[in-house]
């Protein structure tokens, strides 16, 4: 049976609109979208009732194993896995359709009680596999209110683009062809603001946020990150930054990686020129601060330091699909990408010999809550 929209329809008079926003508890990359989103969404319309569910709690416990305990066999030990992994369902396509299908089938009686308990009136995926379980659903009639994509990467977008989504939100410009060949003509696809901290918008000065930081304001800072997992050669990054002349400090982003930091600590903990962070709230102003990032899994961080005027380098990983990310910033020119650490030390000198300036048209672009809500006429906006 169709799971039919939310009893109520709104225009100014009425109540706001139900929203599902399904997301996934692995690493930083879906969550902090969903939850940005959230924000965005209930300051357009206020009074809107927001749900963000982990998909994980939903998709049945093979989704859930593969999702928590793959990436810390493949993120840190067998790499190898990952890269044969994302060529067999992600790149191979008979294997990729045959995977999706078992997705498809086990995940969606999770998500449809879950949509059968909440009665939204528009539903939100910050996650490419709940994304293409809820196509499939949206294709075979099962959903029939507005079913939306939030997409964060560049490249590599097979299960982050799908047929049977009506919105597709990008990060990236870049990403719209291949979403395109993914998706089909029927998808409305828009390059959108608010899949990142709101703060990012606001223009700081170098010199602003590297007081409330309390680092140096005088010299070059490299910013060293290796994204919620903590994943890639992070000590090597910072051992090749400490090689660069004049740094004035080397930040380490470690995620929610305990191990990573401890053992970052112990090796260069009592260096003045080294700081080792967590995971960080004020990841806005640790990108205005530094003049260079070194990151390692792409996504929606190496925008953040375009728009921060930081100048990014891809270096530590490259596995999987972060090797299609690589040729799509050095296509675009959008990041240096780097192999060797005698490469990174050569792109960190040139990063702070030729600085960028922050890049201000991001906050131009439509905001992803006034697309979003084009989807459901009659919603009345803040």
């Amino acid at each position: 049976m169709p799971l039919s929209p939310g009893h109520a329809r709104y225009d100014r008079w009425c109540m706001p609109p139900r929203i599902l926003i399904i997301t996934a508890s692995v690493g930083a990359g879906h969550d902090l979208p969903a939850h940005a989103l959230g924000r965005q969404l209930t300051e357009a319309v206020p009074g809107c009732e927001i749900h963000i569910e982990d998909a994980l709690t939903y998709m049945g416990p093979i989704v859930s194993t593969i999702s928590h305990r793959a990436p810390q066999v493949v993120f840190f030990r067998s790499e190898w896995i990952w890269d044969a992994g994302f060529w067999l369902f992600a790149q191979f396509r008979p294997t990729r359709t045959a995977s999706q299908a078992i997705l498809h089938r086990s995940g969606s009686p999770g998500l449809r009680r879950l949509i059968t308990r909440i009665q939204p009136d528009l539903i939100l995926s910050t996650w490419p596999i709940a994304t293409h379980t809820l196509s499939w659903m949206h294709l075979r009639g099962e959903i029939t209110v507005p079913v939306v994509a939030s997409i964060t990467d560049i490249s590599a977008l097979e299960y982050w683009a799908a047929p049977g989504i009506d919105l597709h939100l990008i990060s990236y410009p870049e990403s719209e062809r291949e979403v395109r060949q993914i998706a089909g003509p029927a998808t409305r696809i828009a390059n959108v603001v608010g899949m990142t901290r709101p703060e990012f918008l606001v223009p700081r000065s170098r010199t602003e946020a590297r007081r409330a930081l309390g680092l140096p304001e005088e010299g070059a800072i490299v910013l060293i990150s290796g994204g919620g997992w903590g994943v890639g050669d992070v000590a090597g990054a910072l051992d090749a930054a400490l090689r660069v002349p004049d740094l004035a400090m080397a930040v380490c982003l470690c995620g929610r990686n305990d191990v990573l930091a401890a053992e970052l600590s112990t090796r260069r903990g009592h260096d003045p020129h080294v700081r080792i962070e967590g995971f960080t709230d004020q990841i806005s102003d640790y990108m205005a601060a530094a003049n260079a990032l070194v990151h390692s899994t792409g996504g929606n961080t190496i925008l953040e330091a375009h728009v921060r005027g930081c100048t990014p380098i891809s270096y530590g990983w490259g596995r999987g699909h972060i090797r299609l990310h690589n040729r799509a910033f050095r296509r675009f020119g959008i990041a240096d990408v780097v192999i060797t650490p005698d490469e990174l030390v050569g792109a960190i000198m040139r990063a702070i010999a030729s600085p960028r300036t922050p890049d201000t048209s991001f906050a131009e672009l439509p905001t992803a809550a006034s697309c979003i809500l084009e989807l459901l006429p009659h919603t009345a906006t803040a």
